[in-house]
């Protein structure tokens, strides 16, 4: 019941907001389109969500807080989790919008939209399929090297930058993971980019 006990309960308040607004389920055509403007939404919005937490808060307190093996050793099983939850929101999202505005018919503003919401799935699958488990990788190796050298159980990088500097192997080592994981913050701020530009567009098609 632990688990299942968050997923019962927005499915109640969803029923009650059905039940408190029950003009948006008229016809059978509105209610269809209802169903994917709320896909579309509650895609957008936890993707948008996780994203904004995982870079700009959860990670960096957890790096400042943790003993950085440690907090490597979890984020190479967060960051999996991470960009799959993320792209099947994504994904959700994007074939909801495609739905209800089909590319004949659509305006150059939905369009560009589809082009923000594509591009922002294509850095988050890049990063699920390529970047993430290649940094994961050089991290286990990097790890190992760390150990020789009786470092990483310390917060911070203080310790590996003493280190690196009369070891070269840990500062080549350090140099090739800064590479890869700058590519993989740049996909995921890319990402995210992406999904905020949408969010610029769908406030406009708010009517409080």
């Amino acid at each position: 019941m632990g688990r299942a006990a968050p997923i019962i309960t927005a499915v109640v308040f969803l029923a009650v907001g059905v039940i408190f607004s029950p003009e948006t389920f008229g016809s059978k055509s509105t209610a269809i389109s209802t169903y994917l403007k709320l896909a579309h939404l509650l895609g957008f919005s936890i993707a948008f969500g996780a994203a904004l937490w995982v870079t700009f808060i959860g990670g960096i307190i957890m790096f400042k807080n943790l003993p950085r093996h440690q907090f490597g050793n979890l984020q190479s099983k967060m960051f999996p989790a991470y960009f799959s939850m993320v792209g099947v929101c994504i994904a959700v999202a994007v074939a909801s919008f495609g739905y209800l505005h089909p590319w004949k018919t659509s305006s150059t503003t939905e369009k560009y939209q589809l082009g923000f919401l594509l591009s922002s799935l294509a850095f988050n699958l890049a990063n699920l399929f390529v970047f993430t488990p290649m940094t994961i990788e050089l991290m286990k190796q990097r790890h190992k090297v760390e150990r020789e050298n009786s470092i990483g159980e310390e917060v911070g990088w203080s310790k590996n930058v003493e280190v690196a500097k009369k070891n070269p192997k840990l500062a080549a080592m350090n140099k090739k993971f800064g590479m890869i994981h700058g590519l993989s913050s740049l996909a995921n701020i890319m990402s995210f980019g992406s999904l905020a530009i949408h969010s610029w567009y769908l406030a406009g098609k708010i009517d409080l």
